[in-house]
């Protein structure tokens, strides 16, 4: 009888144990789902900006020319750093190199760097990857000596 009483006891907290590494689990899940979604709506603000400025005749051209950015870096080069890159392509200004944890396997007109390569001197360096910005602006800090300006505030402050 005290066999069968400890395999009772043993599977009960067998199974709390296993509900409960479940549900911290899914809550993990949770978590990292709404931040991918947070994400991808403030990238779809952003997109939605740029193409209101578009449409009111301002490019973000203006904005580097404005602040005397002739030389840029690209840092992120997913959606927004492409489209970045093809809207400044034929522009006063220069797109001199791009800057990507991925660096090895992104295609672009221009060199791509790994964060902790060394980067050229640029006017500035743009992050498109703004959700992390404070995270890559703390990086970089360091690294170079101009601007590190979020494509939020190119953007929002054609």
């Amino acid at each position: 009888m005290k066999k069968i009483g400890t395999s009772i006891i043993s599977g009960l907290v067998g199974g709390i144990v296993g509900a409960a590494a479940a549900r911290n689990m899914f809550n993990k899940k949770a978590v990292q789902e709404s931040q991918y979604a947070q994400k991808h709506l403030a990238i779809m603000q952003v997109m939605n900006q740029w193409i209101i400025d578009k449409q009111n005749g301002k490019e973000l051209k203006d904005f580097f020319l404005a602040n005397g950015y002739k030389e840029v870096a690209i840092y992120g080069m997913s959606y927004l750093g492409e489209r970045m890159a093809d809207e400044l392509n034929d522009s006063d200004v220069t797109v001199k190199y791009g800057v990507d944890r991925n660096a090895d396997n992104i295609y672009a007109p221009f060199e791509v760097l790994k964060p902790n390569d060394i980067l050229p001197d640029v006017d500035a360096i743009i992050v498109t990857a703004f959700f992390f910005f404070d995270e890559i602006e703390r990086e970089l800090e360091d690294k170079v000596d101009c601007p590190i300006i979020s494509i939020e505030d190119v953007v929002y402050g054609i």
